[in-house]
């Protein structure tokens, strides 16, 4: 009978006195918690802002060829060495433009895509002159911080290497509507596109 007694308490019943706390510091711990007053700052601010001049780590982001397209301030001519451009690269390219970029500039970049169809402003062709005459860095750029009614597209396509990707398949759709002999030397080239 004492044993059934003892087992009933342990089956869920609630209570209304509070729990017992072996250790109560564990539950009223000081820490702070974002956007909470804080007595022991002098801005009374529990959220501390960044120290000036201090960078998190792995966010040192000191290749600007890599991580903005740009060379010697200039847009970039050509992709970072870091790439290795084969196969399996334009192949990740190829199907994170389609994601991404072919539902307005469509799958064969002439900027005929069924979102596109529908904008006031239609997207840009890649086979126009100019876009013939621009480097990857611009490309890149666009990429990452959008042109004129194109947004910037850096927070879905988050990886630099990603978006290089998507540049060097731009070049390859562009090489494959206009197979000179100037756009084949380089192809061969190393790393020129």
């Amino acid at each position: 009978m004492l044993l059934l007694v003892l087992l009933s308490g342990c089956r869920g019943l609630t209570s209304k006195e509070p729990p017992i706390h072996v250790n109560p510091n564990m539950d009223t711990q000081n820490k702070y918690k974002p956007y909470r007053a804080s007595d022991f700052f002098a801005d009374k601010r529990d959220m501390r802002p960044r120290v000036e001049g201090t960078v998190a780590r792995g966010q040192l982001k000191e290749d600007d060829h890599f991580y903005r397209g740009m060379v010697d301030g200039q847009l970039a001519k050509t992709l970072p060495s870091q790439l290795t451009v084969d196969k399996v690269f334009l192949e990740k390219g190829r199907e994170k433009f389609n994601i991404y970029c072919a539902p307005c500039h469509s799958q064969v970049g002439d900027g005929n895509g069924m979102v596109g169809r529908k904008l006031p402003i239609r997207p840009t062709t890649f086979y126009s002159d100019y876009m013939y005459n621009q480097p990857v860095g611009h490309f890149y750029n666009v990429i990452s911080d959008g042109i004129r009614s194109m947004p910037s597209y850096k927070f879905q396509i988050s990886k630099e290497e990603d978006r290089w990707a998507i540049v060097a398949y731009i070049r390859a759709l562009q090489f494959s509507q206009n197979p000179d002999l100037k756009s084949l030397a380089v192809i061969s080239s190393s790393k020129s596109f």
